[in-house]
C-alpha cells in the first residue's frame, strides 16, 4: 500500500498544474493582442507557444511576468494569483524569463550580469553591507561561487571577466539564460532563444535547453519560430493566431493539423 501511495504521489506531482491562465485578454487601444487565452503548464513539462509574428506570444509572456496586467481573466502560479504583482515579486515566486531582444547589462562583465540576479535574495542587512562586515564578505563569496556555477552550466566559465556586450550573439543568449537560472526559477520562460541562429546552432541550443531542464528540474514555456527545435523539444504545443488559441496538442498532432499548417507551418513542420 505504501509503495502504491508513493507512486501515485509521484504521478500527481508530475501532473500538478504549475501555471494556469483562464480567459486572459489584453487590448492595446482598439487592438486585441490576446483574447480569451487559456493555458495550463504542468510541473516538469516543456511547452511551446508558437504562431505568426503579431499573434500575441510575447504579450502572453508579459502578462505572466507582470509587465502587463490582463484586462480580463486569471493567471495563477502554484495556485496563487499573479494578477497585479510587480515583476520582481513574480521572480521571487519562481518565474524567470529571457527576452526576444537580448537585455543584458552590456557594459558589465559576464560574471557581474549573473551576480545581479542574486540581489533579490540578499541576506545581508544594508548597514552590514555598507560596513563590509565579515557576514557581507562571506555572502559575496557565496554569490560569486554560485554565479560561476551557472556560467559553468552554460559553458561560459572561461568568459567570466569578459564584457557582456562584446560576446558573440549566441554566447549572449547563453548568458541571458544563465542570469535567469540564477534566480532559481521553477518555471523558465524562453522567448525565441534560437532566433538568428543557423541550423547547427539551433540544434546545440535545443540540446542545451533539454539538458538544463533535467539538471535544474525546470518547467519550460518556450516561444520559438525554429520548428526543428519546437518539434524536437516540446511535449505539447499551443498555437496562437491573432491573439486566440487555434490549436493545442503533441508535435505529431500539430504537424497534422490543417489549420495550423495553413496559418503558420507551411512547409516548415520538420
Amino acid at each position: 500500500m505504501t509503495g502504491t501511495s508513493g507512486a501515485n504521489a509521484v504521478i500527481a506531482k508530475r501532473a500538478a498544474a504549475l501555471l494556469q491562465a483562464r480567459g486572459v485578454s489584453r487590448s492595446f487601444g482598439g487592438i486585441k493582442a490576446v483574447s480569451g487565452f487559456d493555458l495550463e503548464v504542468r510541473e516538469g513539462e516543456l511547452v511551446a507557444l508558437i504562431g505568426p509574428n503579431g499573434a500575441g506570444k510575447t504579450t502572453v509572456f508579459n502578462l505572466i511576468t507582470g509587465v502587463y496586467r490582463p484586462d480580463a481573466g486569471t493567471l495563477a502560479f502554484r495556485g496563487e494569483s499573479l494578477v497585479g504583482l510587480a515583476p520582481h515579486r513574480i521572480v521571487e515566486k519562481g518565474i524567470a524569463r529571457t527576452f526576444q531582444n537580448i537585455r543584458l547589462f552590456r557594459h558589465l562583465s559576464v560574471l557581474d550580469n549573473v551576480r545581479a540576479a542574486h540581489f533579490g535574495r540578499a541576506r545581508t542587512p544594508a548597514l552590514a553591507s555598507l560596513l563590509r562586515s565579515p557576514r557581507c564578505r562571506a555572502d559575496e563569496r557565496e554569490v560569486i561561487a554560485s554565479s560561476r556555477s551557472y556560467l559553468a552550466a552554460l559553458g561560459l566559465e572561461g568568459e567570466a571577466e569578459t564584457i557582456a556586450g562584446s560576446l558573440p550573439y549566441g554566447r549572449q543568449r547563453r548568458l541571458e539564460i544563465a542570469r535567469a537560472l540564477a534566480t532559481r526559477p521553477a518555471l523558465l520562460l524562453l522567448d525565441e532563444p534560437a532566433a538568428g541562429m543557423n541550423p547547427p546552432e539551433v540544434e546545440e541550443m535545443m540540446e542545451l535547453i533539454l539538458r538544463l531542464r533535467r539538471e535544474f528540474s525546470l518547467t519550460v514555456l518556450l516561444i520559438e519560430h525554429q520548428m526543428r527545435m519546437v518539434m524536437g523539444a516540446a511535449e505539447r504545443i499551443v498555437v496562437l493566431e491573432f491573439g486566440e488559441t487555434i490549436a493545442e496538442g503533441t508535435p505529431e498532432e500539430i504537424r497534422a493539423n490543417e489549420r495550423v499548417v495553413t496559418a503558420y507551418l507551411g512547409g516548415d513542420a520538420t
